[in-house]
């Protein structure tokens, strides 16, 4: 996985080759766009992730945030990890996306990650419902509720 010590979000974009920064640029924007209220844009593992303040959920087992999505340009191709997808915090899980994702358009993905290199790839209507899918209280039950030992 390619990562990047830039500082923040708008320093890994300037990093980017200008045709890599102008597709990440307008995914990011689009996250942003649907991202519901309380998640925090920044850089974790050198990726641009929104993820749960650790004020809001703290318990996490390596007490880093807690991940909701991030976005991140590999060695030749480019990578939005979806992480409601995969658990059971999200409205649509991995089977419905597959299902409904754009018709004509290669879906590459793995568990979370959607893997692209061209904005054209993606099903953008179909990963802005995703990323506003999920109000930050409900995927923080949901980890809750996968991680608890009792």
């Amino acid at each position: 996985m390619a990562t990047s010590n830039a500082a923040t979000p708008d320093e890994y974009i300037a990093s980017l080759e200008p045709e890599r920064a102008a597709v990440l640029q307008a995914v990011r924007e689009h996250v942003n766009g649907h991202l519901p209220d309380g998640y925090v844009e920044t850089m974790q593992y050198g990726m641009i992730s929104w993820v749960v303040p650790l004020e809001v959920y703290g318990g996490t087992y390596n007490k880093q945030p807690l991940a909701y999505a991030s976005l991140a340009a590999q060695k030749n191709y480019s990578s939005l990890y979806l992480m409601s997808v995969y658990s059971a915090a999200g409205r649509m899980g991995e089977e419905e996306m597959r299902a409904r994702w754009a018709g004509g358009k290669k879906l590459d993905m793995g568990k979370s990650c959607v893997r692209f290199k061209a904005v054209d790839d993606l099903d953008l209507p179909l990963i802005g419902e995703i990323i506003g899918g999920t109000p930050l209280d409900r995927f923080v039950e949901a980890v809750r509720e996968a991680t608890s030992t009792g």
